[in-house]
Formats: C-alpha cells, sequence, structure tokens
C-alpha cells in the first residue's frame, strides 16, 4: 500500500454544504482541477469517502 495518495478535485463546490466544504479544503484542494498529495491514513480515507463525488483519488508515484 502507498504511503501517499494523490487528490483531484473534479467537481465545484457551487451549492455544497459548508461541511464539505471544509472538508475538500482541508485536504489542500483549492478549485476544479487542482490536485494534492496526502498521507495514507484513516483520517484522510475518512476525509475522501467523505466527498468522493467531488474529488478523484490515486496512489500517489514517486513518492
Amino acid at each position: 500500500m502507498a504511503d501517499r495518495i494523490k487528490v483531484t478535485q473534479k467537481r465545484s463546490m457551487i451549492g455544497v454544504k459548508p461541511k464539505l466544504r471544509g472538508t475538500v479544503r482541508a485536504l489542500g484542494l483549492r478549485g476544479v482541477g487542482s490536485s494534492n498529495t496526502v498521507p495514507d491514513n484513516e483520517a484522510t480515507r475518512g476525509m475522501i469517502r467523505a466527498v468522493s463525488h467531488l474529488i478523484d483519488h490515486e496512489p500517489a508515484e514517486g513518492q
């Protein structure tokens, strides 16, 4: 299992509840098309699960 996950925002935050907006911001995403690598742990996986309809995720390569 990779120790990092690459997350990419694929949908707009317009009309999204504030709690989910905060979750996306906590993942380090600022707008559609932005990407960030985050640690692969239970907390991060829970955040990804909560906003899976707004983001794409994949194992980070070259770490």
